[in-house]
């Protein structure tokens, strides 16, 4: 960045510069191969709960990508989540799963939600964040302990 310097030694900067908006456009885009990979993380977590305790299609994760929307979606998809994960668990006499991250994904939605308010956002933003963080091993885990389905066999 290049800055002019004015009589009174006040340095304005040139924000229209290539490098900041590149800059701007990678930071775009990481951010949405982490959204993106938040979403395919979720989608193998439905897909591994049996379709009898699904409480969400798993192809409806993506819809998270929509701008706004998907704030108010995250309360959907994490809470259903949860609910399917505990609703499976009980029915294999696994009740000590507790909520299975209901608590957790609701906090984490309220914070989510909370972090686009000027000033709060800054710190719900980061306590959005680490929860995301808990969250989503909270829930690879729980999908871990799910078996694999067995392959139908090919007629």
């Amino acid at each position: 960045m290049h800055g002019t310097v004015f009589s009174n030694n006040v340095v304005v900067y040139n924000y229209s510069s290539t490098g900041v908006w590149i800059a701007l456009l990678a930071l775009f885009l990481v951010m949405l191969a982490v959204q993106i990979f938040i979403c395919y993380l979720l989608q193998t977590c439905y897909n591994r709960v049996p379709e009898d305790f699904r409480q969400l299609s798993p192809g409806l994760v993506w819809l998270l990508l929509i701008p706004i929307f998907g704030l108010v979606w995250n309360f959907f998809v994490f809470l259903k989540l949860a609910n399917s994960y505990k609703a499976y668990f009980t029915s294999v006499a696994k009740p000590h799963m507790g909520d299975c991250g209901r608590a957790l994904g609701l906090a984490y939605c309220i914070c989510a939600c909370l972090s686009i308010i000027p000033l709060l956002g800054y710190l719900t933003g980061i306590a959005a964040l680490i929860l995301l963080i808990i969250l989503m091993v909270k829930m690879v885990g729980l999908r871990n302990q799910i078996p694999l389905a067995p392959a139908a066999p090919v007629a």
